[in-house]
């Protein structure tokens, strides 16, 4: 069992755990909008200080890696290589909407054997953007990440065969524009170091590591937003 330092920093929330063997010891979070550049250094050391544990025991640091604010991930993803380099341990990166899945099936009991159901986490980008992609029950990305344009017809296709449970602070633009009785939605959903925990063991255990000298977060800059049209995979 791996003892991770997960940083989640990609919305307004900013958030540190502590995870042993997947499972979390202790979690500092604050809603406080930009805040990430004063705080996360402070949660870091009193996570530690607060546990009696020292970072030296650490065997890795996972980091979420995107989609989300540009500043919110450069200053996350600079603290994690700047552990993972200075202590010489592994470096996680771990999918921002997964994240948000995790979140989901954890608080939604029932939801986690509908394998009819699809789940559309979403970050707020811009105006009526969001970033996002469909998952299923099992956490497997079923669309590429995009950046899409919402509007009436947005998702149609799938809404006319699947359940989709749309969730994050992007998702309120769907519910004010999406008529559907497929279409759920699902409040008070946000990436957070807690439910990084399960990821960061995995990715462990598979030694799904990244490169500290060359990770970059993954921002999204190269999608051109148009109107969505999501491929189903399988």
């Amino acid at each position: 069992m791996a003892l991770i330092l997960n940083l989640e920093t990609s919305t307004t929330v900013c958030s540190v755990s502590l995870a042993k063997g997947g499972k979390v010891l202790a979690l500092k979070k604050t809603e406080e909008e930009n805040s990430h550049s004063k705080i996360l250094t402070i949660f870091i050391e009193d996570i530690f200080k607060e546990n009696n544990i020292d970072i030296k025991t650490i065997d890795a640091v996972a980091v979420s890696k995107g989609p989300g604010s540009y500043t919110g991930l450069r200053i996350g993803v600079s603290a994690a290589k700047g552990i993972a380099y200075g202590l010489n341990i592994p470096l996680i990166s771990i999918n921002t909407l997964k994240i948000m899945v995790v979140r989901v099936l954890e608080e939604n009991a029932k939801l986690k054997n509908d394998k009819s159901i699809l789940f559309a986490p979403m970050i707020d980008a811009r105006r009526m953007e969001v970033y996002t992609a469909f998952f299923n029950n099992n956490l497997e990305m079923k669309t590429d990440i995009s950046a899409d344009i919402i509007d009436e017809s947005s998702y149609l296709g799938e809404l006319s065969k699947h359940n989709i449970h749309f969730f994050g602070n992007g998702a309120p633009k769907c519910k004010e524009t999406i008529i559907s009785t497929n279409a759920h939605f699902i409040e008070n959903i946000y990436p957070s170091a807690d439910n990084m925990a399960p990821l960061s063991e995995k990715a462990f255990l598979n030694k799904d590591f990244e490169d500290v000298a060359y990770f970059e977060p993954f921002y999204l800059k190269d999608f051109i937003a148009a109107v969505p049209t999501k491929h189903i995979y399988g």
